[in-house]
This record gives C-alpha cells, sequence and structure tokens, in this order.
C-alpha cells in the first residue's frame, strides 16, 4: 500500500456545519486514503487527542444551553475540519457505506503521521483539537471532487452497492480562509434515503446513530467523525493500535430503540480514557437542539 492511500478506501495530499466537544475503485476490501498508510507508526493519540479526552466528562456534564455559547470566541479564529462526500449525480452512493467512510476519513487525518509533532499537518491538527472540533460537510463531483484530492486530507472508500462511497476529511483550518476549492462546494441539501445494511461485521468498532434524531446525511457524517476521534482518544493504546491495523475501519447503523438504551447504560461517569463507548453530544448550532446526544461510539473487538 503506498504511503499516500489507506484502502476501505482513502486518498491524500502533503459542510454542513457541526460542533461536538467530544478514486474509482471497486475493490470490495478497500479503505483507501492517500494521507494514511498502515505502514507507518500511528500518532501516539496522547500528543494529538489528549485535549479532547481531557474535556469529554466536562462536555457531557455541561448544561445543554452552555454547549452553543459561542460568546468568547472571535468568528473570524473559527477553525473547522472540511469533510467532502462525493455524491456524483447519476451514481449516487448508499447512505451507510458513505457514514462509514466519513467515520474513517476523520480520525485517520487526526492520527496520521503527518499530524504528529514535528509533521506538516501538526499545527493545524492541534490547534483545531485543542477548541471544539467543528466540521463542515460539503458535497462534491466530477472536477469539483478531482480538485479537492489535491488538498492535504484523507480519501476513504468504502464498497457501496457495485462501487464505492468517498469521503475526503481535509485538514482542518480556519474557516474564513477555506480554500475555493472548498468554499464553493455545496453545503445545503445533502440527504440520501435510508438503506438497509444488515448487521454490522464483528470486530470492529460500532457508531451508533440515535434512533429519535432525524439527521441529513452531512450532518450525520460530521456527527459520525466527532465519534470516531473521541472513541481513538478514549481507547487504551493497544485497542487503538489494533483498530489502526485494521485501518480505521468502523461500522455505522441506527441504532434500535433497545441498543440505544444499552449504549446510554454503557457509558461511565468516570475517566475519560478506558472507556469502550463514549457519546456525541452535539453544540446544537444546526438540525438539532443544543446538549442532543446524536449517537455513540462503542468498541466491539471479535
Amino acid at each position: 500500500m503506498s504511503p499516500d492511500s489507506c484502502s476501505t478506501g482513502a486518498h491524500s495530499t502533503g459542510a454542513h456545519s457541526t460542533d461536538a466537544h467530544s478514486t474509482d475503485a471497486h475493490s470490495t476490501d478497500a479503505f483507501s486514503t492517500d494521507a494514511f498508510s498502515i505502514d507507518a507508526a500511528p500518532v501516539e493519540p496522547g500528543a494529538v487527542l489528549a485535549p479532547l479526552a481531557a474535556r469529554y466528562v466536562s462536555w457531557l456534564r455541561l448544561p445543554a444551553a452552555r454547549t452553543s455559547d459561542t460568546s468568547g470566541e472571535d468568528p473570524a479564529l473559527v477553525r473547522a475540519m472540511p469533510v467532502v462526500l462525493r455524491v456524483e449525480r447519476a451514481t449516487p452512493p448508499e447512505r451507510t457505506p458513505l457514514l462509514e467512510a466519513a467515520a474513517s476519513a476523520a480520525v485517520a487525518v487526526c492520527l496520521d503521521p503527518r499530524a504528529g509533532v514535528g509533521g506538516e499537518w501538526h499545527d493545524a491538527v492541534a490547534s483545531w483539537i485543542g477548541g471544539r472540533i467543528r466540521k463542515v460537510s460539503r458535497r462534491a463531483r466530477g472536477a469539483h471532487w478531482a480538485a479537492v484530492q489535491e488538498l492535504p486530507g484523507v480519501t476513504v472508500a468504502v464498497p457501496s452497492g457495485d462501487g464505492v462511497a468517498e469521503v475526503r476529511a481535509l485538514v482542518p483550518g480556519l474557516v474564513a480562509e477555506a480554500p475555493k476549492e472548498v468554499s464553493r462546494l455545496q453545503i445545503a441539501g445533502t440527504d440520501l434515503p435510508p438503506d438497509q445494511p444488515g448487521e454490522p461485521a464483528p470486530g470492529r468498532p460500532v457508531v451508533w446513530l440515535n434512533p429519535a434524531v432525524e439527521l441529513t446525511v452531512g450532518k450525520a457524517a460530521a456527527q459520525v467523525g466527532h465519534a470516531s476521534m473521541i472513541l481513538a482518544a478514549a481507547l487504551p493504546a493497544a485497542d487503538l493500535a489494533a483498530w489502526y491495523a485494521d485501518e480505521l475501519r468502523c461500522a455505522v447503523r441506527v441504532a434500535s430503540e433497545r441498543r440505544w438504551r444499552a449504549v446510554l447504560d454503557a457509558v461511565p461517569n468516570g475517566a475519560a480514557t478506558g472507556r469502550s463507548t463514549v457519546l456525541v453530544r452535539d453544540a446544537g448550532f444546526t438540525e438539532v437542539a443544543p446538549g442532543t446526544v446524536t449517537c455513540a461510539a462503542q468498541w466491539l473487538p471479535a
């Protein structure tokens, strides 16, 4: 596998706005990224994701109204990770594989060796993780999709029907300084119909979507990206290494009401690290009320 490629299906080179504190390949096994390689050691999570782990518990306990408080922020300094969803007009992907690609791509950027201390992405990623981990999902097709492949980030492709579902997570930056290849892409109106993905494959993390909350695919893509990052921050080093060796693949499913209750019951109130289940609590800037738990990530080893 090349240094710039990770196969569920990713791609890299050197939105739907949401906030939580918290390639035409057709390989059935592909998870590819042009910026991510399992041949390289993952970034030590303590170096990049530690700020996220440190504030996870306090974010869960924050009063709902305070999750959306941005009174202390300078709008010119707001940072976000662009998450670009490939949605071709003639051959749109299935919803679930697209969300699975989004979850893997977001965490792949954070664990890429280039995000480590001294790496070319480190300052941008660390500055973003040190604040709200905003993501802005946008859709692209054709030449616009090809153009974002030239920007620093990771593309992940997950099998979808007879083709693949592709998402590129870009290195975070100032929203006000987004390159034209990103700013011209549409944010609103990105949605795909529900699909029937079946039971998740054993041995990899699952992101469970709250069955009581309706999200567009753009909003959901950002939420599952939050979930994968928080899970990576919380996992013990051995479990994170095993996930990394599996190319950070994960499943995304809408939980049944019974499953959702069980997931919520599995969340402890103790330390932020060493957890096998983590929750995403949204700030409520779009689509949901402040403090809404939109999804949960669960480590389910085989």
